[in-house]
């Protein structure tokens, strides 16, 4: 098992399923580093001010994956897939959590900040352990993708 680092960001509707998920992550073997970008209280905030913090850290490779929670997960992901090189999947399960990565190579999983604990804990461990499949075809997929984004 691979040393990750993980990048969390939230907005105030993510903060307190952030918290929970960062205290439980420091304890995983696995897990070298996390970096929380925010926000650090209920207080309403705006959900690209965080996206922003958590996209530049994989834009620069300081993490290697993020997680992003806001109130439905959405808003956080287009934020996030606004940025070159990030590639952000919102997510409801661990089933889709897993298959993100294994076929689109995904750097960033979104959630809503009304998961359940223990399913927001699956969708983000199947996240980490999965390795992209590098099968051809999603690799010819990814690159489309790439240039759309060199177009913009």
């Amino acid at each position: 098992m691979k040393n990750i680092r993980l990048g969390f960001a939230s907005d105030h509707r993510g903060y307190e399923l952030k918290e929970k998920l960062i205290d439980y992550f420091k304890k995983q073997d696995n897990i070298v580093d996390i970096t929380d970008c925010g926000t650090n209280s209920l207080e309403s905030c705006d959900y690209p001010d965080f996206a922003k913090l958590l996209g530049k850290l994989i834009q620069s490779n300081e993490i290697d994956y993020g997680i992003a929670i806001c109130g439905s997960g959405i808003g956080i992901s287009i934020a996030l897939n606004k940025m070159k090189g990030v590639y952000c999947a919102k997510v409801n399960n661990a089933i889709e959590a897993r298959y993100t990565r294994l076929d689109n190579n995904t750097n960033v999983v979104a959630i809503s900040g009304d998961t359940n604990l223990e399913e927001a804990k699956k969708i983000v461990v199947n996240f980490i352990n999965t390795e992209f499949s590098n099968l051809e075809r999603h690799k010819i997929r990814i690159e489309k993708v790439k240039k759309i984004e060199e177009q913009l």
